[in-house]
């Protein structure tokens, strides 16, 4: 039979239940603060108090969960955002490799040339140059939200934007990828090259990473501002 639930058991499935983010990054700062909680309270205990009088005293020097939350949910929104780095500074560039093999040894056909618009150059260009800065975009908030996150002024902003501009870019250019496949008519039996359908499916599914990520980055900045919203509203409503 289990024992009920004590003050920092309570105290801290009240903080899982409110804050957003990675899955191990919230673990370990849950982890971190139960620990810092029972060291407190085996402190209070050692002077003498019971066990849910010493957990109740540790829970309260520790904060109440709407003052301590926004601080935690910072944390783990610059956690999303340096997931999201990681994966925009390796699977665009491997991406757009893999594409620039494939079409070195993809057997075009020789009137390719006369099928393809005269824009079609200029756009492919593009999209390389945009694969090319979504990469250096990825390395620079990597470097941003690592070691560099204690000189970065609001570090979670920078997540939240970096949500923003993948919601841009992938779409942006997944169409441009689009329009070229369509302006070169396939291109002509590439639904039947096992290689290049291959590298398809992995762009597709980096694209649904980068996607998914971002949707977090917005998703644990949101939960800041409702959250510092929610801690104020107890002050405002006592004045």
């Amino acid at each position: 039979m289990m024992r009920n639930a004590g003050p920092i058991d309570e105290y801290v499935a009240s903080m899982r239940h409110t804050l957003r983010g990675p899955g191990r990054a919230k673990r370990d700062l849950l982890a971190e603060a139960r620990d810092s909680l029972l060291d407190a309270a085996e402190a209070y205990e050692a002077e003498g108090l019971p066990r849910d009088e010493a957990e109740r005293l540790a829970v309260t020097d520790f904060g109440a969960v709407a003052e301590i939350a926004p601080g935690f949910q910072g944390e783990l929104a610059v956690s999303q955002g340096r997931r999201t780095a990681v994966l925009l500074f390796l699977s665009v560039p491997l991406t757009a490799f893999l594409w620039a093999v494939i079409w070195r040894i993809f057997p075009e056909s020789p009137h390719i040339e006369q099928i393809k618009p005269v824009w079609f150059g200029p756009l492919a260009r593009t999209v390389d140059a945009f694969q090319l800065g979504v990469g250096v975009v990825g390395g620079l908030a990597l470097l941003a939200l690592g070691r560099g996150s204690r000189h970065v002024p609001g570090p979670e902003r920078l997540t939240r934007w970096l949500g923003v501009f993948v919601w841009i870019q992938t779409p942006l250019i997944g169409v441009m990828g689009i329009t070229l496949a369509v302006a070169s008519q396939g291109p002509v039996g590439f639904t039947d090259y096992l290689p290049g359908l291959g590298v398809a499916m992995v762009s597709y599914a980096c694209a649904i990473a980068q996607l998914y990520n971002a949707a977090h980055c917005l998703r644990c900045t949101r939960a800041i501002s409702a959250l510092s919203a929610a801690g104020r509203e107890p002050s405002l409503s006592r004045s």
